[in-house]
């Protein structure tokens, strides 16, 4: 019981980020990737995702 909490919280967290890649401009075959990526490893291909995931027109260019 203890672990369901965390589970739920993980489950959300993907969900959303899997919403946002979807809906997101990225190309399809990266849409894909981050997908399968955040399906596969869902703690850490979130995280991934926070730190280097398609932002849409939001990221900065150096």
């Amino acid at each position: 019981m203890e672990y369901g909490l965390l589970g739920l919280i993980v489950l959300i967290a993907d969900i959303y980020a899997i919403y946002q890649v979807l809906t997101s401009a990225a190309s399809g075959g990266a849409k894909i990737l981050w997908t399968l990526l955040i399906l596969i490893l869902p703690v850490l291909g979130f995280i991934i995702w926070l730190l280097a995931g398609p932002r849409g027109g939001r990221s900065v260019r150096l």
